[in-house]
């Protein structure tokens, strides 16, 4: 089985952490793209943490932003639902991430 997994690190509260990186997309509506990703651990709730941004596949040095409109909200959502519909431990929150 081919284990290809993309990994990303980040310095956050000035701890280094790796995460995987699980879809990228671009929204025709947004204009945007977005990173879907997870530091493989899990919540209280028991479901893995799951976090999205908004991020510039053009400028790999450019730092994450955080998802504040409504507008991206409903794009990354609309994505999801498609992505739940196979996989139901998905739970999405807002995230800075910076690279190294």
């Amino acid at each position: 089985m081919n284990n290809d997994k993309k990994t990303f690190k980040a310095i956050i509260d000035n701890e280094e952490k790796e995460f995987e990186i699980l879809y990228t997309f671009k929204s025709f509506k947004t204009n945007k793209d977005y990173i879907i990703y997870t530091d493989n651990k899990y919540g209280e709730d028991n479901m893995l943490n799951v976090y999205s941004s908004i991020y510039y596949p053009s400028e790999p040095n450019k730092d994450f932003e955080n998802i504040e409109n409504e507008e991206d909200w409903l794009e990354v959502e609309k994505f999801m639902k498609g992505v739940s519909e196979h996989y139901e431990w998905f739970f999405i929150t807002i995230t800075s991430i910076w690279y190294i």
